[in-house]
């Protein structure tokens, strides 16, 4: 059974999640909940859940302040928040889940689904959260990949490429280090295009900074660490447009 805390200053959100919960994810039990901070803290000073469902914004402080009191974050976290697309973007760079107000059931059961494959300890998940929220306006120049074992925090710069492999994306490093991480390449692309990254083919994304040479005549851009990547016939003019920009 998996256990479950919600804390949401607003009762009647609390009783529809709870509700949502019985209907759509019968293997988890709900065992507190709190309508701030305050409270919130001490129950979770109490009692450890496997699942935290928490509000951002509440009367009496945010769930980020809420998280601050505690010594160590050894549970899943899922906020529940309305749609601010900054907050968003920033859940997305540090891996921590979201639901947006009104809570889908398809995008709850996903969730829930997710926590399964992945670690309960989200302290460095959170820390990169917390320093994107408080400098909006900063590069992001980290990036938390949940991969089937771990969840690791890799330096954007040293990121080659990355190549679709199915729901899976595979990161390649300077390092030569590879990771296969379990989210679609469209995924990363998304958060990685404002980042100098380019996507040349539907299965690759490439970080422009490390191209070598594009070579007309075989439609294939070689890397720096010599991997040679196919460039789309449909992509083929913008790549050539990229390139004479660079």
């Amino acid at each position: 059974m998996i256990t479950a805390i919600l804390i949401d200053d607003i009762e009647h959100a609390r009783n529809t999640l709870k509700q949502d919960l019985q209907t759509y994810v019968p293997e988890l039990s709900v065992i507190g909940e709190a309508g701030g901070v305050v409270d919130g803290a001490r129950l979770l000073k109490k009692i450890k859940p496997d699942i935290l469902f928490l509000d951002i914004q509440m009367q009496d402080g945010s769930g980020f302040d809420l998280l601050d009191i505690l010594p160590e974050i050894n549970f899943k976290i899922i906020f529940i928040t309305a749609s601010d697309a900054h907050a968003i973007k920033a859940f997305r760079y540090s891996a921590i889940d979201y639901l947006l107000k009104p809570v889908d059931p398809d995008e709850l059961t996903a969730a829930i689904a997710k926590y399964q494959s992945q670690t309960k300890n989200e302290n460095e998940k959170y820390q990169l959260l917390k320093e994107s929220l408080q400098n909006p306006n900063k590069p992001h120049t980290k990036l938390a990949l949940n991969t089937q074992e771990k969840i690791t925090v890799v330096t954007i710069s040293d990121i080659i490429r990355c190549e679709s492999s199915g729901n899976y994306t595979e990161f390649h490093f300077v390092s030569n280090k590879k990771l296969l991480v379990t989210r679609t390449l469209k995924d990363y692309e998304d958060l990685l295009i404002a980042q100098g990254f380019y996507r040349v083919h539907q299965s690759h994304l490439i970080n422009t900074h490390y191209i070598q040479e594009f070579v007309k005549s075989d439609d294939e851009i070689r890397m720096t660490d010599g991997s040679r990547i196919p460039v789309s016939t449909r992509r083929r003019a913008d790549v050539i447009k990229m390139l004479d920009e660079l």
